[in-house]
């Protein structure tokens, strides 16, 4: 017997499950700050060089002599954007004098010397890590550094506690990373300077994306095939639930160290949930401890009322399960393919998704409202494709949703090239459409690729999955910033180019993956190979229907004759 057979006597997605489901639904609020969190710490405000001499108490200034001074002083942009060059100014030296101010400054406007130091913009943000360490001009790119190790930490994180979860199984992992979660966020927001804070940036990436995927995982592992996608799309909601608490927290508290503890705090609750979220009893089974598998779920049948038989599972009645390994993905000829499409688009729709984000800074407009309208869009965005999973199928679905990214994505090079400022708002829409199309295809290739991995490498395989989206999250950073370096409205424009192209070529890719919709999940490698290649074979869910209502055990000599 396997387990999706075990789920039709227990029921596939009873009152157990759902309060499994709520408890794990919640991480992902977490989640979700810490992976957008860098957009608020690396803010770049702003700026222009401190004056000697002058006060500098504010970037905008209302005395008309210390307004001509700073005109005087430092060079126009050559940006049309901008109105001051940001990182030099007109060699000059201050003499102490009678005149207003207190001191004579002569201005040499021929010879420019780089800032010694600047002064921010105040009105986002009171204090970002980026302007608490002067983190602009010649040290820029050490912001997209900062997010380029951040998201390494994800990877190795998605690789490592991928793996770990298959091998010790998804309740200690979650806790481990509970623990090490927790500590790291706390002891970053008293983080010194940059060397210290990318470490413990590092170390929080790779804990928190690794309960993410436990919680992502375990939430699927636990429910029937026909309540795969109800149950594997929301997650994502409560993804984006983080992303508007982010929003409210940097809206009114402004500074960096504030915030930082206002996401850290509440992860303490995680810390009890060992005493509160079972093992995944399909790991049990694929691990051979069937009497702790069954324990769950005579616990489970118990909650749900239902009846179970007294024996499911042992070394004679389940179905022998080959060990997998990660490397077995890339052994056959066809789940070499298939897994080198589905992370072509793990890669995408993670560069997109965090690189609409980043580059909608550029945009124009107040931030924390951009930041807002980003995170509100992906719950019409998810929860259309908890419908439209089974009506459409995942691939279709999968490709639609990287398809229409993608063009809104490529439409802005218009807005932003051949219009003004009256088009920022058309801009900002298909920006947002981009972003709702890459938001709603992470909640389906999640449960897209959940589906096409055999049990004994799901995790290592989501994983896997996961340690390549971050190869995209590590390029979102540059490709974002690369429109400030190039400049002007083709510096705008260039970043959502670029996304928006990658999506429709991953898009286009996913249509060769064989469709999941209603099919039992493969359980081991064999099943993976031969996944989707009998297309007469009858959805799952028609076989459940097959079954009287009135069956008792025992009517049938071997369970297998009606599933």
């Amino acid at each position: 017997m396997k387990f999706d057979d075990a789920l039709l006597k227990l029921g596939e997605f009873g009152y157990y499950q759902k309060r499994l489901w709520i408890l794990l639904q919640i991480p992902a609020m977490s989640v979700g700050c810490f992976m957008m969190m860098l957009v608020f710490q690396m803010f770049k405000p702003e700026h222009r060089c401190k004056i000697p001499g002058y006060p500098n108490d504010t970037f905008e200034v209302q005395n008309p002599f210390h307004a001509a001074l700073i005109n005087a002083t430092i060079p126009p942009s050559e940006d049309i954007l901008r109105k001051y060059e940001m990182c030099s100014h007109y060699k000059g030296v201050v003499v102490d004098g009678s005149s207003q101010g207190g001191y004579n400054y002569y201005v040499n406007n021929t010879v420019r010397t780089q800032c010694d130091d600047y002064v921010y913009d105040k009105s986002t943000f009171d204090e970002t890590f980026a302007s608490e360490n002067n983190l602009v001009c010649d040290d820029a790119l050490k912001t997209s550094h900062a997010q380029m190790v951040y998201y390494f930490g994800v990877l190795c994180g998605d690789l490592g506690f991928g793996m770990l979860s298959d091998y010790i199984g998804r309740r200690k992992t979650f806790s481990i990373c509970s623990v090490l979660m927790l500590a790291s966020a706390l002891a970053l927001a008293w983080a010194p300077e940059y060397s210290s804070f990318v470490f413990l940036e590092f170390t929080v990436g790779a804990a928190c994306h690794g309960l993410f995927m436990v919680c992502c995982v375990l939430s699927v592992e636990m429910v029937g095939p026909s309540k795969r996608g109800v149950a594997g799309i929301p997650i994502h909601m409560f993804f984006a639930t983080g992303l508007c608490y982010l929003s409210g927290a940097g809206y009114f508290l402004r500074n960096w160290h504030y915030i930082q503890l206002a996401v850290a705090i509440p992860c303490t609750f995680y810390l009890f949930y060992w005493w509160f979220i079972p093992e995944s009893p399909r790991w049990l089974i694929s691990k051979g401890h069937y009497e702790a598998a069954e324990v769950i779920v005579k616990r489970a049948a118990e909650v749900n009322k239902t009846t179970v038989p007294d024996k499911m599972f042992d070394a004679n009645s389940v179905e022998k399960v080959k060990e997998g390994h990660l490397w077995h993905l890339f052994m056959s000829k066809t789940l070499f393919f298939r897994t080198i499409i589905i992370f072509f688009n793990w890669m995408v729709i993670s560069m997109m998704y965090y690189g609409v984000t980043m580059h909608s800074g550029n945009l124009g407009g107040n931030f924390f409202l951009k930041f807002f309208i980003l995170a509100v869009v992906e719950y019409p965005a998810n929860g259309s494709t908890i419908f439209l999973l089974n009506a459409m199928g995942r691939r279709k679905l999968l490709s639609l949703c990287m398809m229409v990214g993608g063009v809104a994505c490529m439409c802005t090079i218009f807005t932003v090239l051949y219009g003004g400022e009256e088009l920022e708002p058309l801009t900002l829409g298909l920006a947002v459409i981009g972003k709702m199309g890459s938001a709603a295809a992470f909640g389906v290739v999640y449960v897209y690729s959940m589906e096409l991995y055999p049990t004994v490498v799901r995790n290592g395989g989501m994983g896997a999955s996961s340690c390549v989206a971050r190869i995209g999250g590590m390029m979102a950073p540059y490709i974002a910033q690369s429109g400030e370096l190039i400049g002007g409205k083709f510096g705008q424009a260039f970043p959502l180019g670029i996304f928006g192209a990658s999506s429709i070529t991953a898009g286009l890719l996913c249509l060769l993956l064989p469709e999941t919709l209603g099919r039992k999940l493969p359980e081991t490698i064999e099943d993976g190979e031969n996944f989707g290649k009998d297309a007469d074979e009858p959805l799952y869910e028609n076989q459940i229907k097959m079954v009287p209502a009135d069956v008792e055990e025992g009517d049938y000599p071997d369970d297998k004759a009606f599933l």
